[in-house]
């Protein structure tokens, strides 16, 4: 943008337009909907760049590297995640079996979306195979939590084996995110709300 003239000879900096996001933020918003669209190996810090309207040393200025954008993009998935699950979880604070039709409903809905491409984190998890990547931390700890309240739900239950059942609903859990890439929405995955009714009563009648 031009500067603008002043009648003194001197020129005033372009007013910036508030409205508009900083780069900081086109460049992580961006960052996210190309690697949960696209996969995280195949977007470049070019490609980043260019489509949020900035240039490789804003994006450098604002994260150290690819590797740290990935993992900011990913811790910032595990905040929603429990976000959304501790307000669903306070609706039925008491009732755990009302809980978890809650989260397998969720997921239903979600598999559904012709736009889902499955869970960024096991996704992520495919990709970057380095034990020393900054998001392997952030991948490992948000699905060991996620095995950890399906474990405590199924506890409150009172179910027999609230390990086994925990173990099976979290495989329910994940198997139903990456059907959806290889079968599509109308796949096996529709039915996941479904399959973990039967899965909990199976267990809580052998209680």
């Amino acid at each position: 943008m031009a500067r603008k003239p002043r009648t003194d000879g001197h020129s005033v900096p372009p007013r910036r337009d508030a409205s508009r996001p900083s780069a900081r933020q086109r460049i992580f918003e961006t960052a996210g909907r190309l690697f949960y669209i696209k996969g995280i190996r195949a977007v470049g810090v070019e490609t980043i760049a260019a489509e949020a309207d900035t240039t490789k040393m804003s994006l450098y200025r604002n994260f150290p590297s690819k590797d740290e954008l990935v993992a900011e993009w990913l811790r910032d998935h595990d905040a929603k995640f429990w976000q959304t699950w501790d307000a669903m979880a306070a609706r039925h604070p008491d009732d755990p079996r009302r809980q978890l039709k809650a989260a397998f409903a969720l997921l239903e809905k979600h598999v559904a979306d012709p736009e889902a491409r499955g869970c960024p984190m096991a996704n992520a998890a495919v990709e970057l195979t380095e034990k020393d990547h900054p998001a392997r931390k952030v991948i490992e700890a948000h699905k060991a939590k996620l095995r950890a309240r399906l474990a405590g739900l199924c506890t409150r239950m009172r179910a027999r084996t609230p390990g086994l059942l925990a173990d099976q609903l979290f495989l329910l859990m994940e198997g139903a995110q990456v059907t959806t890439q290889t079968l599509g929405v109308r796949s096996p995955a529709r039915n996941v709300a479904r399959a973990a009714t039967m899965l909990i009563d199976a267990h809580l009648r052998a209680a």
